[in-house]
């Protein structure tokens, strides 16, 4: 038989179901609405029975059933139960719902449970991100390197100019180890003290050597 099957009357499922209405809304927040409708009365006008977090629809206890409960009259056989649909509230808030309708041992609809997100403060979230990715994708890249010790930037910056040159240290000729050289002058390696030797030995070659690189970028012969 569809839908769950737990009580003849709705007083029967209110205690059993508050505690885990106000698990549900403390687990989600705020923003997460947790109603039971008592759906065992002719009338559809009074069935909010128990709400947490009314705020998030304006309703209160003895509130109305919404426009779902009344088409699951129509049809009250089928199974009406439905997980992650989207509602809007009066204001046009959009929801994130989920509407469960339990039944007597006959049968017979006598309650639904119904969890609503607000998903405005999401929404408002993604927008915020949106905006900020999208300004960075226009940004210029720096490459910016923020680091401790200026021996991290400078390592960073021989490692950079390495990878520029599509080699490893191993393969490198002359001119790929000239071509670091060249990157790190542009860049400012050399303000640092002992770049030169640091590079040296990362490249392998003597502090002269390295020198001599050096000389030869800032005199544009290399």
């Amino acid at each position: 038989m569809p839908g769950t099957s737990l009580a003849r009357e709705v007083g029967d499922l209110e205690p059993i179901l508050r505690p885990i209405m106000k698990a549900v809304a403390a687990a989600v927040g705020p923003h997460c609405e947790v109603v039971l409708h008592d759906l065992s009365r002719e009338g559809m006008d009074r069935t909010i029975a128990a709400i947490e977090n009314g705020h998030v629809t304006g309703r209160v206890v003895g509130g109305p059933s919404t426009n779902l409960g009344l088409e699951m009259r129509r049809k009250e056989a089928e199974d009406h139960d439905e997980y992650g649909y989207r509602g809007r509230t009066s204001d046009g808030r959009e929801l994130r719902s989920s509407s469960v309708y339990l039944r007597d041992p006959d049968g017979r609809v006598i309650a639904a449970l119904c969890v609503n997100v607000d998903m405005t403060p999401l929404q408002a979230a993604r927008a915020s991100l949106d905006e900020v990715l999208r300004s960075n994708e226009n940004a210029p890249d720096r490459n910016e390197v923020f680091a401790g010790d200026i021996s991290e930037v400078l390592d960073n910056l021989i490692e950079t100019a390495i990878a520029n040159t599509g080699r490893t240290v191993a393969l490198m000729e002359r001119e790929h180890k000239i071509e670091v050289l060249r990157f790190l002058d542009q860049k400012g390696a050399f303000f640092v003290k002992r770049a030169v030797d640091r590079v040296a030995r990362r490249l392998g070659v003597s502090r002269v050597t390295a020198y001599n690189y050096l000389d030869q970028v800032r005199a544009g012969t290399g």
